[in-house]
């Protein structure tokens, strides 16, 4: 089995093992964490392709037990036994939770956004789409390509409309082109491939480190719900629901996730100059 992962690094300091969700790939992080952490100074910032995914080759994965075992592999070739930080998104969140678990004397925070719960999708405690802010004469005037780019509109403005045209355009639609979908559709669709083996919702696998939570209120996707009892087993968590937020937040204002981000690297921070003393 391979071990390597592709992985594009970015500055010196402490690790941060940033992990991206399905059909995705390193670069969408980017977009969106590297405007925080190219502000914040001592932040080896690493962004990672799951197998089948960005640059990674799938290499036979059958399922998440086996994109998860290629994390750790490749934590235990490049960290080693360094501390890190840990941040997934959607199904990355999902397996940055293992990865907190197994690795919780080395992880100094977790950041999970819009992160998977419930694997399966009949499981999903999720409400009916309805925009926030409608304006037909707006959809009406868009092309039918781009409606079904861009799917439900939950703010119809132009501005909005706008940046959520190129999000999927700049980064969204290039990851699904580069993903293996041979192999990862039929991980997708078959619900005990599609999660991992192992729970994470144990009370006796508690993880006290500084963690932030962030959902959508309008996620369409994994709502936002299911993850309220994560806040029982991050003690040290701020848990945030955002209104506008939908699965792909942020969209076309940054300034709360950038302020909730810089507050979880000023918790992180204290809690390791605790640990250090």
């Amino acid at each position: 089995m391979e071990s390597i992962l592709s992985a594009h690094e970015i500055g010196e300091g402490l690790p941060v093992l940033i992990i991206h969700g399905w059909q995705m790939e390193g670069r969408v992080e980017e977009l969106d964490f590297e405007p925080i952490f190219s502000k914040t100074p001592g932040l080896r910032r690493i962004y990672v392709d799951l197998p089948g995914m960005g640059t990674t080759p799938a290499s036979n994965v059958k399922d998440l037990d086996d994109i998860y075992l290629r994390l750790v592999q490749f934590i235990d070739s490049r960290l080693e036994r360094s501390r890190f930080l840990l941040v997934g998104s959607s199904c990355g969140g999902y397996l940055a939770r293992a990865i907190a678990q197994k690795y919780t004397e080395q992880v100094d925070g977790l950041l999970l956004r819009v992160p998977l719960i419930e694997p399966k999708d009949s499981m999903r405690d999720l409400d009916a789409f309805k925009p926030l802010v409608a304006n037909e004469q707006l959809i009406s005037s868009i092309s039918t390509e781009d409606k079904t780019l861009l799917g439900n509109v939950l703010v119809q403005t132009p501005a909005y409309v706008e940046a959520l045209k190129a999000k999927y355009e700049g980064i969204y639609l290039p990851a699904e082109k580069a993903a293996d979908n041979k192999v990862l559709d039929p991980i997708r669709a078959d619900p005990r491939r599609y999660q991992l083996s192992f729970s994470l919702d144990s009370e006796n696998v508690k993880f006290f480190a500084p963690t932030l939570v962030i959902c959508g209120r309008q996620d369409e996707s994994v709502g936002y719900r299911d993850s309220l009892r994560l806040l029982e087993l991050y003690p040290r968590s701020t848990y945030v629901v955002l209104d506008r937020g939908t699965h792909g937040l942020p969209i076309d204002e940054t300034s709360v996730f950038e302020a909730l981000v810089r507050d979880w690297i000023k918790r992180v921070n204290e809690w390791r100059g605790r640990m250090d003393k």
